[in-house]
């Protein structure tokens, strides 16, 4: 455990492992997975000292896993993700596109 993590967060983190191992998860990859889901409720509280933009304006990781999974709906990166990579291969237009449009002006469908 960090030394950054408090008690909750390290609560937390354990739950996770256990959970991504009941689900089939391997140790290394659960004790990944929840590293990064802690480590991003911490950016989104305000409790880290750096956070990267995407980490504090997405949605949080256990709303996202539920909105996300499953077999219907989008699946894949939001529109504002895609927006961002757009933006830093400098795409014109990309504003006005759509999530779709975004998706094929990147290649990605």
């Amino acid at each position: 455990m960090p030394e950054a993590w408090s008690n909750k967060r390290e609560r937390q983190y354990q739950h996770i492992v256990e959970s991504e191992k009941d689900q089939g998860a391997g140790t290394k990859r659960a004790k990944e997975i929840a590293a990064r889901t802690v480590n991003k409720n911490r950016a989104q509280s305000g409790e880290s000292r750096t956070a990267s933009r995407s980490s504090t304006n997405d949605m949080s990781p256990q709303r996202r896993g539920g909105k996300r999974s499953g077999t219907k709906g989008p699946k894949g990166p939001t529109r504002d993700q895609l927006y961002n990579e757009a933006r830093q291969r400098n795409i014109e237009g990309r504003s006005k596109m759509t999530k779709g449009e975004l998706e094929k002006a990147l290649g990605r469908k």
